[in-house]
């Protein structure tokens, strides 16, 4: 299996104005090392604070065309590797690996839970809820699957009360930090086969912009070490979002080289089991 690369160039719920060029950035980083020619997905749009429901009225046919891509990289025998704008994007590729892969467990590596549902959302943001969606929480109108007990929440850390709750029922496990080591997530993982998404916000803020960022996340090194111990042949897909673009290529061309880092060890295949 190959990796196919597709880019969500569509708003899906943006609230801030650098997710967009962050996640092209991303793509002609990952395109640059892999080779790989990104399959863009949607028509940029401003970015707005806005309730969930028109936000996800409004990105409805962005999300449709990234599940039409996603399903057809799997059904050529391929692995998606998504690089979105927002986490929102996610609303599109799970189901699509739930169908595809049941039994895989999801490595959804957040400083936030995003398990909420618009019975317990405190921000109304539509990016708080993409997990609990995914896992048949509340009904997106893009499918769910998940089964909660293969989430692993990897850095999470700001999660609020009741969906802290909801999670617990559900049967989700955080790794917090200060305990996400790869002999841990290695262990919860066991032999099964591995989705991987990613929000730049469970780093520790001041390495990759991220709208969300929040204090005592992760460090680059240590999820380098975490993404080098994974066995590459088990991963069956991945997903980059939210690193926010700052417009100033010195700095964005930082970034990108702290991005480049972190993920190598995902993109080529290793001989780890």
């Amino acid at each position: 299996m190959t990796f196919e690369l597709i880019v969500s160039q569509g708003r899906i719920a943006d609230r801030t104005s650098g997710a967009i060029p962050g996640a092209a950035l991303t793509a002609k980083l990952v395109s640059s090392l892999t080779g790989l020619a990104p399959l863009e997905i949607g028509q940029i749009s401003p970015a707005r604070d806005d309730h969930w429901s028109l936000a996800l009225a409004e990105a409805n046919v962005t999300l449709a065309e990234l599940r039409q891509a996603i399903s057809q990289t799997i059904d050529r025998g391929n692995r998606p590797l998504m690089v979105a704008n927002t986490c929102a994007a996610s609303l599109a590729s799970l189901p699509v690996a739930a169908r595809a892969h049941p039994e895989a467990v999801v490595l959804w590596i957040d400083a936030h839970g995003d398990f909420n549902t618009p019975f317990t959302t405190e921000s109304g943001y539509l990016g708080g809820m993409v997990l609990a969606a995914a896992c048949g929480m509340w009904e997106s109108g893009h499918g769910s699957g998940i089964d909660p007990k293969n989430v692993i929440v990897v850095g999470g850390r700001d999660i609020d009360p009741a969906e802290s709750d909801l999670m617990k029922q559900a049967g989700l496990r955080i790794i917090p930090p200060s305990t996400a080591t790869p002999q841990a997530i290695l262990s919860e993982i066991g032999d099964r086969e591995i989705c991987i998404h990613v929000d730049w916000d469970v780093l520790e803020p001041g390495h990759i912009p991220a709208a969300y960022a929040i204090a005592d996340g992760l460090l680059p090194d240590t999820l380098r070490e975490i993404f080098s111990a994974l066995p590459t042949h088990r991963i069956l897909g991945i997903e980059l979002a939210e690193f926010e673009a700052s417009g100033e290529w010195s700095k964005d061309e930082k970034v990108l080289d702290f991005i480049a880092n972190i993920v190598s060890p995902l993109l080529f295949e290793s001989s780890t089991t």
